[in-house]
């Protein structure tokens, strides 16, 4: 029922990683990163090194659980270089006898749900099965790759009507059972596609795909007590793609389109995980409970929480001041105008814009309440 999108089982992982091992054009991305002039010069030679280094190093790995273990080595390992702190907070608030559907802001393609992981295996707790989009999934091996590390498929590229509503209806349901018959945690990001411009909130329609799988007599209420929804907000000082992001949506301003080039998604990911990124904190919410009328009243009780929760840093501040032409010069300005050199007035409106909208978040919801 579920076997063309769901994580692949312990019993399939080491098939699947001999697999991968033969693949070229894995070999080559891991080449042109980890060895770019050996890659340039000696291509043929650079992937044979690499093809080694994997057999290598996946001796050990057996199942799902060693292969959370080696990405946690690697994503402390990442923080170190990429991050000044990694804080987060309130998964003392959760309960653990229940798995837990997370649902987060998007800023960043992969680093998002590794990040959630991450804190929960320091704290000993189950990492989650995390969505990823099959528009991400352009070649069979990064498919197996990310099924491997415990994500499930989300289908985006359906052609029909009729086929969308399937796939959602199937989604819906192995959401449910993985959280209520496997006791296994979800992650899934608040909506589709990154925040670029710095407003987090809630797609409805993510929230109505939840309840497809919901008894018609059973109240909203109930059915959500069995998801166990917890609202997650992640803040980054710094956005490694902000500049990225900029250029996207100051085209989109100017021509009503942006044309992305055919290896940007893989180019955002790794600039994602490498990237400068300074402070970065984690804030789980408090489950979500209540009575609420339909799907677009949960996703307001859920962004509620998010900006919230969200942590303001200097570069945001900074950003807000430097838009509103404030006459004190805020920390961080200086930091701010380096990230925007070579952009161009748009360009930076936008850049500073993506910063500064959490703070206008924050602010209209207290005005609001």
């Amino acid at each position: 029922m579920f076997d063309d999108i769901r994580p692949y089982h312990d019993d399939e992982v080491v098939a699947v990683i001999q697999k991968l091992i033969e693949e070229t054009d894995l070999q080559t991305s891991i080449a042109s990163l980890k060895m770019p002039r050996l890659f340039k010069t000696l291509p043929a030679l650079s992937r044979a090194l690499v093809k080694f280094s994997l057999k290598m190093r996946v001796k050990k790995v057996i199942c799902t659980d060693t292969i959370q273990q080696e990405v946690a080595k690697y994503l402390n390992h990442l923080m170190k270089d990429s991050s000044t702190s990694f804080t987060y907070h309130g998964l003392d608030k959760l309960d653990n006898s229940k798995a837990t559907l997370f649902i987060s802001n998007h800023r960043d393609i992969i680093l998002d749900a590794a990040l959630v992981n991450l804190a929960l295996f320091q704290s000993g707790m189950n990492t989650v099965h995390a969505a990823v989009g099959d528009n991400l999934l352009d070649k069979p091996w990064v498919s197996d790759l990310m099924r491997l590390n415990k994500c499930f498929v989300v289908k985006r590229s359906e052609k029909t009507k009729r086929a969308m509503l399937q796939a959602s209806k199937q989604l819906s349901s192995f959401i449910h059972h993985s959280l209520t018959t496997n006791k296994e945690n979800i992650w899934i990001a608040q909506r589709e596609g990154r925040a670029k411009d710095g407003i987090d909130k809630t797609n409805s329609a993510l929230i109505s795909m939840l309840l497809l799988n919901k008894d018609k007599k059973t109240p909203i209420c109930d059915y959500l007590q069995e998801l166990n929804i917890v609202p997650v907000a992640i803040s980054y000082e710094f956005d490694p793609c902000d500049k990225d992001k900029a250029i996207e949506l100051a085209a989109k301003e100017a021509h009503g389109e942006y044309n992305k080039s055919a290896d940007e998604d893989f180019k955002s990911m790794t600039q994602g995980l490498v990237g400068e990124k300074g402070q970065i904190h984690i804030e789980f919410c408090a489950p979500l409970q209540g009575d609420f009328a339909d799907s677009k009243a949960i996703a307001n009780a859920i962004d509620q929480q998010i900006i919230a929760n969200y942590k303001l840093y200097d570069s945001n501040l900074a950003a807000y001041t430097l838009l509103h032409h404030e006459s004190t010069q805020p920390p961080m300005a200086e930091q701010l105008k380096q990230r925007m050199q070579g952009l161009t007035a748009s360009q930076q409106h936008w850049l500073l814009t993506m910063y500064a909208n959490p703070v206008v978040g924050k602010n209209e919801l207290l005005e609001n309440n």
